[in-house]
């Protein structure tokens, strides 16, 4: 099934599915986020902005509960459900009536199932992930805080992904590395923000006040 010519849609999104897990594990070795890199396309490299959108496609991705979900988490369900579906349909077809589905009618009845799916599903999450980012903030205010690093190793040039609450009490993720050569940051290790290398990248040192968080 996952190789004849008409379920090629399905299989696609199975073969994407399996490359964003594989990047995202290579990703975490080497202290990157393809979470971070996705959230990035979206919002401006100078700040984080929960404002509503206007435009046609950020409404669309706002009724798909972008912004409230992680936009990674999102991509997956979508992809998963897509196949799921796709493949569920084209398997009903086969047992019912011995073809298989054109890709240009499985495609879309797929596709329609797949966005109320996410929609569905992502408003389940959005009620328990915290709402992180509800007020504009930019990067570079940032400065001066302390992060907390949660995935990865960081070493000088090759940063790992970090947790900080700013002045509203609002989480972000950000991309931190050592300010000094020769130092590492490893999972949990509490980090002060000295300076803003570019976006939502950091560099820091070791937390002076570990009693400060």
């Amino acid at each position: 099934m996952f190789l004849e010519p008409q379920t090629w849609p399905f299989t696609v999104a199975t073969v994407l599915l399996l490359m964003i897990a594989l990047m995202e594990g290579l990703a975490m070795l080497l202290g990157a986020s393809v979470s971070e890199w996705l959230h990035g396309m979206l919002h401006h490299s100078d700040g984080v902005h929960a404002d509503a959108p206007d435009g046609a496609f950020d409404k669309a991705l706002g009724w798909l509960h972008v912004g409230r979900v992680p936009l990674l988490v999102l991509l997956v369900l979508f992809l998963a459900s897509f196949a799921l579906y796709g493949f569920a349909l084209n398997m009903v077809v086969r047992h019912l009536f011995g073809v298989w589905l054109p890709p240009f009618i499985s495609a879309p009845l797929a596709f329609v199932a797949t966005v109320s799916t996410v929609r569905m599903l992502g408003n389940v999450l959005a009620r328990i992930v915290p709402r992180e980012q509800s007020f504009a903030v930019t990067f570079d205010s940032l400065v001066g805080l302390v992060a907390t690093v949660v995935s990865g190793t960081a070493r000088p040039g090759y940063p790992a992904q970090a947790k900080v609450v700013n002045q509203h009490g609002q989480s972000l993720y950000v991309m931190v590395e050592p300010d000094e050569p020769g130092v590492t940051f490893s999972t949990g290790a509490s980090v002060l923000l000295v300076r803003q290398l570019a976006g939502n990248r950091f560099s820091g040192i070791d937390n002076p006040r570990p009693d400060l968080l």
